[in-house]
Order: C-alpha cells, then sequence, then structure tokens
C-alpha cells in the first residue's frame, strides 16, 4: 500500500557543517566545554599512542634482534603493554565523557523543546501533527546525541591521529609513503559515492520514522473507534505498509555499507601490496630495513581505518546537521497570541463574576496568521475572501449573568469560547473583560480567572487529586469542597484509593459521565470569577443532571457564565439566550421571549420536546439590517 509523501520539513537536506547550524550547537555545548576538551585529550592522547606499536617494532627489528639485545626487547615489550593500558583509558575516558557531554546536551534541548511545545499557540498543533513533533523531540534529539559521543568529538581524534601516522610515515620514509598514499584518491571517491548514497537512505528513514510515529499516535489515540468499527485488519495493512518502507529504506543504507567496508579493506590492501612491491627492491639492495617495512605495514593499517571512520562520521555530522535544523526551526517558531502585560482589577471581598463584552467580533480561520509565528502576507488583491466563522458578533453579560449559546453544529458557538480563552485572536473587533481589552492581559492573568468545561474531557494519567489541583494554591480542603458540590466525591468515595486513585490515559479507567463530574471539581476548585461551560453535561444522565444543574445554580449565583448547549433544557434559566446561525446572532432573548417569537429557538425547542417534525424549515427570519452584511471595510 502506498503511503503519502513524506512531509517537507522531513525532506530538506541541511548543507554538511552549516556554520549557522553549528554556531548554534556551541551553544549547548559551551557549559560542558570542560567534558568536551577532557575528551578530546583523551582521543588526542591515544592517537599518539598508536605510533608507539610501530616504532617499536622497528627499534626491535633493525637494532635489538641483530645485536641479541634481550633487555631492551624485554623494555619494548614492558612499554608496548603499557601503551596498551593507556590507551584502554584514554578509550574508557572519551567514551565516558562524551556520554555525559551528550546525554546533558539532549537533556537541555529536551527541555527547552518541550518548553517551546507548551507556549505554542493552539493553531500551531491545529497544522502539526503529535507524532512529527514527537520524532522533534526524541529521534532528532537522538541524532544530535550521536554527532557528540560519536561524531563531533570522536572525528577530532581520527583527524589527529591521521595526521600523526600520515607525518610519522612520510618522515620514516616518504618514498613507502608515498607508495602508500596512492590509494588515497579512490578511497577519497569511493567514499564520497558513499555518503551521496546514505544521505539520501537517511533522509528517507527518518521521513518513514516521522510517518510511523504520526500514524501510531493516531491510532493508539482512536483505538476504540478502530476496533468499533472492524478496522483492526485493515489499519495492520496500512501500518504493514509504513513499516515496509521502513525496512526498505534500512535496507538500502544497510547494503551500502556492506559495499563500502568492503571496498575499503581491498583498497587497504592494494595499498599494503603496492608498499611491498616498493619495499622489496629496496630491501634487497640494502637500501631498506626490515624493520622500517615492518613498521610501515603496521601504519598502513592504522592511517586508513581513521579515514574509513571519517567517512561514516560524516554520515552522522549529515544526520545531526538535518535533525538539528529541524529542532531549531520548532525552537524559533513563536507564538501567535502573546500575552500582554496588563492584569485585572482584584476582585473586591465577597464580589465574583467579569463583565464581557464582544465587541463587534469578527473571526476566520482561513485567516490566522502563519503557525510558525512569522508575520501574515498581505493577502493578494484576486484572492477569496475569508470564511468568516464569527460576523459582527456583539454581547454584554454581567457578574451574576448566564449567557446561553445555541445553534446548529459550526455556527461557531464553540468558537466563541475558544476566542474569550486566547486560544486565538480575533480579526475584527474587540473582547473586553472588566472593561480591557483582552489582548492587553497576560494569559496567566485572564485565564487564571476562568473556569473552563469542554465536552472533550481530557485527564491525565496521574491520581485524582492531582488532575482536580491543576492550578496552584488548591489545598485538599479546597479540592474536596469543590468535588462535593458537584457530586464528584461519591465517585472518589468508590475508588479503592480514593483521591490517590492512579487514572489511566485521559482517564480512560473512568466513564465519560464521572470524567466530566472531575471536570467540574477541577474548573471550580480554583473559585473562578467566568464560568464556560461548552456541552458541560452532555455525557451526563439525566438524574445526574439535574443533580448537577442544582450544584451549577449556587455556584454561578455572582459569578459570570457562558454555556454552549445543545441541549435547551438545560438553559432555560439563562438571563439571555443567542441564537446562533452561520456566524450572526439571528435570535436573542430570554427562554419564553424567544418561544413567543416562534422562529429558530421555538423550532429547535419543539424537536427536542418531540413536538415538531424533523424535516421542518428551521431558515432563520430575516435578521436585523446589520445582522448578515459582508464583513467591516466591505469585506
Amino acid at each position: 500500500m502506498t503511503a503519502p509523501p513524506l512531509p517537507p520539513d522531513d525532506d530538506v537536506v541541511t548543507p554538511v557543517l552549516d556554520r549557522r547550524l553549528v554556531g548554534r550547537l556551541a551553544r549547548y555545548v559551551r557549559p560542558y566545554a570542560g567534558l568536551a576538551a577532557g575528551a578530546v585529550a583523551c582521543l588526542a592522547l591515544e592517537g599518539a599512542l598508536q605510533l608507539v606499536g610501530p616504532w617499536l617494532t622497528q627499534r626491535v627489528i633493525d637494532e635489538a634482534l641483530p645485536a641479541r639485545d634481550l633487555a631492551f626487547v624485554r623494555t619494548a615489550a614492558l612499554l608496548f603493554a603499557s601503551s596498551l593500558v593507556l590507551q584502554f583509558a584514554c578509550s574508557w575516558g572519551e567514551t565516558m565523557l562524551t556520554g555525559l557531554l551528550g546525554q546533558n546536551v539532549m537533556r537541555d534541548l529536551r527541555t527547552e523543546l518541550f518548553a517551546r511545545l507548551q507556549s505554542l499557540s493552539v493553531s500551531y498543533f491545529d497544522r502539526h501533527p503529535a507524532g512529527r513533533l514527537i520524532t522533534r523531540v526524541t529521534s532528532d534529539v537522538e541524532s544530535l546525541n550521536e554527532l557528540f559521543t560519536a561524531g563531533v568529538v570522536a572525528g577530532l581524534g581520527d583527524l589527529f591521529a591521521l595526521l600523526a601516522i600520515a607525518v610519522m610515515m612520510w618522515v620514516t620514509d616518504w618514498r613507502l609513503a608515498l607508495a602508500a598514499f596512492a590509494v588515497v584518491p579512490f578511497v577519497w571517491l569511493v567514499s564520497r559515492v558513499f555518503q551521496a548514497k546514505v544521505r539520501v537512505a537517511y533522509r528517507e528513514i527518518r521521513g518513514r520514522v516521522a510517518r510511523i510515529n504520526g500514524y501510531l499516535q493516531e491510532r493508539i489515540t482512536g483505538l476504540r473507534i478502530v476496533q468499533l468499527f472492524g478496522r483492526e485488519a485493515h489499519e495492520r495493512a496500512r501500518f504493514g505498509g509504513l513499516n515496509r518502507e521502513h525496512l526498505d529504506a534500512n535496507l538500502r543504507s544497510i547494503t551500502y555499507y556492506a559495499l563500502y567496508f568492503p571496498a575499503i579493506e581491498v583498497l587497504t590492501t592494494v595499498a599494503l601490496a603496492s608498499l611491498i612491491v616498493a619495499a622489496a627492491g629496496r630491501t634487497e639492495a640494502g637500501t631498506l630495513t626490515v624493520g622500517t617495512v615492518a613498521a610501515f605495514l603496521q601504519l598502513v593499517r592504522r592511517f586508513f581505518q581513521p579515514l574509513q571512520d571519517l567517512s561514516d562520521k560524516f554520515n552522522t555530522l549529515q544526520q545531526a546537521m538535518a535533525a538539528s535544523e529541524r529542532i531549531f526551526t520548532l525552537l524559533d517558531t513563536r507564538p501567535t497570541v502573546v500575552g500582554g502585560t496588563g492584569t485585572l482589577p482584584a476582585r473586591d471581598d465577597g464580589r465574583r463574576g467579569v463583565t464581557v463584552t464582544f465587541d463587534d467580533v469578527w473571526f476566520a480561520y482561513d485567516a490566522l496568521p502563519p503557525a510558525d509565528g512569522a508575520p501574515a502576507a498581505p493577502r493578494a488583491a484576486d484572492a477569496p475572501p475569508p470564511h468568516w466563522i464569527l460576523k459582527g458578533i456583539s454581547f454584554t453579560v454581567r457578574p451574576g449573568e448566564t449567557l446561553a449559546l445555541v445553534g446548529h453544529t459550526g455556527a461557531g458557538k464553540s468558537t466563541i469560547v475558544a476566542l474569550l480563552l486566547r486560544y486565538y485572536d480575533v480579526q475584527r473587533g474587540r473582547i473586553l473583560v472588566d472593561g480591557v481589552d483582552i489582548r492587553t492581559l497576560s494569559l496567566d492573568a485572564l485565564r487564571a480567572r476562568i473556569g473552563f468545561v469542554q465536552q472533550d474531557i481530557f485527564l491525565f494519567a496521574g491520581d485524582v487529586a492531582q488532575n482536580i489541583r491543576l492550578s496552584s494554591g488548591i489545598d485538599d480542603t479546597t479540592m474536596q469542597r469543590a468535588a462535593a458540590r458537584v457530586g464528584a466525591d461519591r465517585i472518589v468515595a468508590r475508588l479503592p484509593r480514593g483521591w490517590a486513585q492512579e487514572l489511566g490515559e485521559r482517564g480512560a479507567s473512568l466513564s465519560v459521565g464521572e470524567r466530566q463530574l472531575l471536570s467540574f471539581a477541577r474548573a471550580l476548585a480554583s473559585d473562578p470569577d467566568l464560568l464556560l461551560l461548552d456541552e458541560a453535561t452532555s455525557a451526563v444522565d439525566s438524574e445526574r443532571e439535574a443533580e448537577i444543574q442544582g450544584a451549577l445554580a449556587t455556584l454561578m449565583a455572582g459569578r459570570t457564565t457562558i454555556a454552549v448547549a445543545h441541549r435547551l433544557s438545560t438553559i432555560v434559566e439563562a438571563h439571555e439566550i443567542l441564537v446562533m446561525h452561520h456566524g450572526v446572532v439571528a435570535e436573542r432573548g430570554t427562554h419564553a421571549a424567544l418561544l413567543a417569537r416562534r422562529g429558530i429557538y421555538e423550532r429547535l425547542w419543539r424537536l427536542q420536546v418531540g413536538e415538531g417534525d424533523m424535516t421542518t424549515d428551521t431558515a432563520p427570519p430575516s435578521p436585523p439590517p446589520n445582522a448578515l452584511a459582508g464583513s467591516p471595510g466591505g469585506a
């Protein structure tokens, strides 16, 4: 089965050693410069110690053995054993130091990435799948760990060893060095071909991993729907297709490695053969010692190993640069909704509630600025007008009053709630709280005064108390009192561990109605001034709903409440009801006044109480002259 195309940001090839990215990565290394310096010192010493064996071999063969100097042979053996021990210690130290360096940098990056994700606006997550964002924080950060543990620092060690060995070979005998270096151009050519092929394979692997993560996240979240509709076999087949593409990409990279390393071995053997051929005649003529030849044979082996390792590290560096590009793109993303510095006036003693005013509010999702926080591009003259979700909405609700929003699906009811929470910003008009434009308020100051209960209840994996006590400063007494006032305390009493009962992901161990009651307790525990209820009792049975309505009547006293409702029976006592229709307020008034008007609301009421025909035309009567007008300024 063919998978969808790769996401654009997974298909970008970043140049190796992009100076801008290297400079930014260095900022994360700087606090751990001591670890990096220690690792480089260990690698440099290890590279130098690799010269001890060939040098001792030459001395023993050319000097000690002809002179039968057994004492020097023993000394050489002891020195060689000591160099091996020191090489082991240097290798251990380098591994430990680079491991600590990589893990510390990863910790800092993950912390910063998580903080950035939490600060981004809701519109960003509307446009970016969760699976891809998880890949940024996991796989891409892990690629940077490999950069520090097996990439840059180890690459510096390889370069040092390569330089030291090349210098020793040239100083020892430049003719033999030239014979050994004759195959270096071929090694370079093979390495370049290998790098180009593996770069493409790794890019494909990254894209496949991102798609697998996104697919898994969505299917696991929607597992109940998959099972309900018997989609298991179909989803297994689709996942099998994604998995097969991931396998194929990995097999291609394995194939390139399987060809590259034997090719380097062949070239190394050719270099050894050319060395022996070049040395044979000179050794026969007595112008070259056997010890020098033996030392060269060891040096050539050591010379081509770093070359081979550097080619592999080149691809590690390529992966890390591509990963860092995506990581820094996320870190550079700015929220589109930015809080101000203002605060709301402190509440007077005993006073609750705020005055909320929508002043000619227009809003369209397709007119939002880009999700990455960049400035919005000017709309082209021939571009279609925005699809306005809200068109000139105006209303005021005061402390102690309840405003209800009703209407068909997609009429803009929940959008009003989202705008009040500043998940998005309006394009035209103003939203005022106690006379203050909410765009001038800090997000914390605004949201701290709001209690929100939504239809799609979200509970975290944790105990009951943690889920209710999300707001700061809520003690056990306040938490338990809030739960008791909505009847959630009886749910807690039935749980084996009470308040300490661990809930599954999204509260899966509770029924939908039980989760909804806990969300009520969570919203009310912070003693908010403004209650936002978005289909808040949709999952509660009639008996429990009546119980909650009684508790809410007490809790809403003195507060400002805005309730979105499809069950009209839950909002008959509202001070004002707005009937939304295609983004405008088609009708407004109390329950009795709207019934008397015999418009949309009256027909909806009759349908819900079983007195109407579902085919009844619910088109609104002619609205006020300005209700369905075009956008301000002729838009």
